[in-house]
């Protein structure tokens, strides 16, 4: 088939995509300061819909981390040394033929604490030269400013995001940005799945919620939010002032839910669901807090401090355009207790007897993507990017080193039709960036074994190996796909 026989717009940006802390590796090199991601720990044999044990840390733990050089023990700290191997991974890239890589900029490579006045020049001139080699290989950077690296100074002495002052450190490392990268960098996103807060406060927020009256927490992780959405809206504003021309996106999580069958009130389950999740894009789209989270704030008796002219801030510069990450869909049910459970990706819900499960117990659900789609473009009306999507399984090298992943072509095929028959019906889609386009260490029990990538890393669990990439045979299936812009699928 032709690229003429695509339903995929010219220009489509096909990619791969990446956080810096799962894979740069070089955690205490060129003077690179401790973040919240350096203090998770390995979990491989936690119940995977033990979500606390998974994402929860004590005060004590954040102790021992700060106190601890142990690579094994904290995997994102070696990750799979992208940091010195970055261009090695970039030809591979270019070799499946990327439109783009999303990549994200650890504030502490640049502000160790966040606090400091001036930037590091080592963190910068690592930036600077891993986006000139992007588009040297004609690869577009999409560049997340926080994808769950908040400086450990910031968590431990400003109650994460709830400090006013994070504010303006965040502003100051937004520009340096800008300023620095902003000739190489057209597309870029602020908070990472900004909707998490609640599932995963430390990683997302900096919150250590043992610090704080369990009473007093859900205000907290309001607040948090709220100075990050600010914070989004200023660095919009800042972008479009710095580098005109470049856009600014918002990430959230598609937690699509269905209710488990018409009956009203699992319907009206569903849409609560569903609503709660829109909240977090709904403010930095449409510029306003809706009525129904007000209204529950007024009920629980939280408050949460507004700054002078916030209001107009959020509804002066809203986001250019949405991105989301999409693995999954879930069921609820009025009868929930007394139904079987599923989770993945730091949620849980009801069993869908439709749907086949991963290796992980993550519901595979590529109809849903064609939903979200939809659904999304019609509440927002703005262009959509799905900036993480993927399978994570257990891959076997072959005698020969070749590696048989069959079942990762399968599931991505499944979604790039999915996304097809969504354009089919007038969704504006930018791009695509399978998660973990490279394996990395996984985000929530930093195996190596759950791997994503069309790459290998030979790497495994304990921090053993050489590190050396292969391709895999998803791979050259990848490279097809993105050669026909998607009309080849076979």
């Amino acid at each position: 088939m032709s690229t003429t026989d695509s339903v995929f717009p010219k220009g489509f940006l096909w990619g791969g995509a990446t956080a810096a802390n799962q894979c740069e590796g070089a955690w205490d090199v060129d003077g690179k300061g401790l973040s919240v991601a350096d203090c998770t720990t390995y979990k491989p044999h936690v119940d995977k819909k033990d979500y606390a044990a998974l994402h929860g840390i004590t005060s004590e733990q954040i102790a021992e981390a700060e106190e601890s050089a142990d690579t094994h023990m904290y995997p994102k700290r070696h990750g799979i040394d992208f940091y010195h191997r970055y261009k090695e991974d970039i030809e591979l890239f270019a070799e499946m033929g990327f439109k783009t890589l999303r990549v994200s900029i650890q504030w502490t490579r640049l502000f160790p604490t966040g606090t400091e006045a001036e930037p590091l020049q080592s963190g910068i001139d690592f930036y600077r030269d891993l986006f000139r080699t992007l588009r040297e290989h004609d690869i577009e950077p999409l560049v997340t400013l926080h994808h769950y690296e908040m400086p450990l100074y910031l968590a431990n002495h400003y109650d994460g995001w709830g400090k006013r002052e994070v504010i303006d450190f965040f502003l100051r490392f937004c520009e340096v940005c800008f300023r620095e990268f902003g000739e190489y960098v057209t597309y870029w996103l602020t908070f990472n799945e900004i909707d998490s807060v609640f599932r995963h406060p430390w990683t997302t927020i900096g919150v250590c919620t043992d610090r704080y009256a369990p009473e007093k927490r859900e205000e907290l992780i309001y607040q948090c939010v709220h100075n990050q959405f600010v914070a989004s809206a200023l660095a919009t504003k800042m972008l479009h002032e710095m580098v005109p021309g470049a856009q600014m996106g918002c990430m959230v999580t598609r937690t699509l839910t269905y209710p488990e069958n018409c009956n009203p009130k699992n319907m009206l389950l569903a849409q609560k669901t569903n609503r709660d999740n829109y909240f977090y894009s709904d403010v930095q789209v449409l510029g306003e807090y809706p009525a129904h989270v007000l209204k529950y704030w007024e009920r629980a008796g939280i408050h949460v401090e507004f700054g002078q002219g916030d209001e107009a801030i959020l509804k002066q510069y809203p986001v250019d355009f949405v991105s989301f990450s999409y693995y999954m869909s879930m069921v609820d049910s009025i009868d929930a207790e007394q139904r079987e459970k599923v989770g993945g990706n730091l949620a849980t819900g009801v069993k869908n007897p439709y749907l086949p499960v991963s290796d992980w117990g993550w519901q595979v659900d590529p109809d849903g993507l064609t939903y979200a789609l939809i659904d999304m473009q019609d509440r927002y009306h703005k262009p959509l990017f799905i900036v993480e999507n993927g399978l994570g399984a257990y891959d076997t090298v072959n005698e020969d080193g070749t590696i048989d992943d069959d079942y990762r072509i399968d599931y991505f095929r499944e979604h790039i039709k999915a996304i097809g028959a969504a354009i089919e019906e007038g969704v504006d889609v930018m791009g695509y960036t399978p998660w973990g386009c490279i394996d990395l260490v996984s985000m929530s029990t930093c195996q190596m074994s759950k791997r994503y990538g069309f790459v290998y890393v030979d790497l495994d669990d304990d921090g053993n190996g050489t590190y050396a990439r292969s391709r895999k045979k998803s791979f050259y299936w990848y490279k097809k796909v993105i050669e026909t812009n998607g009309a080849d699928l076979a």
